[in-house]
């Protein structure tokens, strides 16, 4: 089976470096709506925002949706400072020390955009002694500087900032030589690309999926409720295509495909999850079944606001999650050879 990974990888390096924070998802959807109009797919966007591309199959009564999504972590200016310095409200969880020394830009209500790096409060040395270093990392203690001539709070307000702000971090998205791709926000734009290189399988060579299957990006999981409305009502299997957790006590590696058995809502379906490990052992595609306690999916949010569908998750595997996230060709190339799987499946 061959995967236009390149094309993959160029399509994650495209969403990746475009900000989409939780809430502000719309320029990423519109390039997604259009790159899966043009593979051929009919889409349409839903009123929250999300996105469902389709495509036909042989049987047209019991569908198959896969989720990605392309919502991310990021925060919000919380308060101006009477020195000109912005207080940050997270959005997602991640630890704020994962966030010292970013570069970020500030989105006005306006549209108009404003660089910055998030720095502790105590940052320098010089000043505040070796001490500085033992300075809690937390909201209160965190600041964004503005590159901008600012010595004050309503030099601030004269730029158009204001609480409410969206703020993006900086991905800083490289590909290496070796074959990383090494970025924040791969949870969950390298699966989000996944879905284009499976839709653009299907559309080069001329195959239709076993049952009608649904690409399903949402835009509200790192907040828990993105596939909570949206789901096709003729959707019988929910593939939440996401990231595999990589650290002490697991079994993902950066090369593989994670299957996950259980994460913090539970197990996943049975059946569903033996019929992926053994199209992964035909396919001898590098995988592992892993059990994620601190993870939650789109199938989870899906299934809590009442979806009668038999659930699984897959995904990449990918380093240190939520913070300078990395991964590698390999386990994009076997995530989508997965999934291709999967939908020629009956």
């Amino acid at each position: 089976m061959n995967i236009a990974l390149d094309y993959i990888v160029n399509q994650l390096v495209r969403i990746a470096t475009t900000p989409s924070p939780v809430g502000y998802t719309a320029e990423v959807i519109a390039y997604l709506r259009a790159e899966f109009d043009r593979l051929g797919l009919s889409t349409r966007l839903l009123n929250k925002g999300g996105l469902l591309a389709t495509l036909p199959g042989k049987n047209e009564s019991e569908h198959r949706t896969l989720s990605g999504h392309v919502d991310t972590l990021g925060a919000m200016v919380n308060e101006i400072k009477l020195s000109g310095r912005l207080k940050l409200a997270k959005i997602g969880g991640y630890t704020m020390n994962s966030v010292e020394g970013e570069h970020c830009i500030v989105i006005t209500a306006q549209g108009a955009k404003f660089t910055g790096t998030i720095l502790t409060t105590k940052q320098s040395v010089h000043v505040y002694g070796p001490d500085a270093g033992k300075q809690e990392r937390s909201d209160d203690n965190m600041e964004i500087r503005l590159d901008a001539v600012v010595k004050s709070k309503e030099d601030v307000a004269k730029l158009g900032i204001g609480v409410g702000d969206y703020v993006a971090f900086d991905p800083r998205t490289t590909v290496t030589d070796s074959g990383f791709i090494k970025s924040r926000h791969l949870d969950d734009k390298a699966s989000v690309a996944i879905l284009l290189g499976v839709a653009k399988h299907f559309a080069d060579n001329k195959l239709s999926p076993a049952r009608t299957t649904h690409f399903f990006v949402t835009n509200f999981e790192e907040t828990g409720h993105g596939a909570s409305v949206g789901t096709p009502p003729q959707t019988t299997e929910f593939l939440a295509v996401d990231m595999g957790c990589i650290g002490e006590g697991l079994s993902c590696t950066e090369y593989d495909v994670s299957i996950c058995a259980k994460d913090s809502g539970g197990p996943y379906d049975y059946e569903l999850r033996r019929q992926l490990v053994a199209l992964a052992a035909e396919l001898q595609l590098p995988y592992v079944v892993d059990i994620y306690p601190f993870y939650g999916s789109d199938a989870g949010a899906a299934l809590r606001a009442g979806a009668d569908v038999r659930t699984a998750l897959i995904g990449p595997g990918v380093d240190a999650s939520h913070a300078h996230e990395r991964t590698h060709r390999s386990a994009l190339e076997a995530t989508a050879k997965l999934c291709v799987a999967y939908l020629l499946s009956e």
